[in-house]
């Protein structure tokens, strides 16, 4: 993806910016905003201990600590 920009000729903020763009869905913010900001929190949290879970089966996997 940012070879496609390079190739683009952009460059710094602008690379930032087109990437942004192209992956940017204006229907999960649509979502999330209806959303109360305690509800978002519990999403978020549950998100982060989604990530925390995966993290641990990973080190499990490899056998690490």
């Amino acid at each position: 993806m940012i070879a496609e920009g390079l190739a683009q000729g952009l460059e710094g903020l602008d690379l930032l910016l087109w990437g942004y763009e192209r992956n940017f869905d204006p229907t999960l913010l649509a979502e999330n905003l209806k959303l109360t900001p305690d509800e978002r929190v519990r999403k978020a949290i549950a998100t982060l201990r989604f990530v925390e879970e995966l993290r641990r089966a990973g080190n499990a996997f490899r056998g690490a600590p």
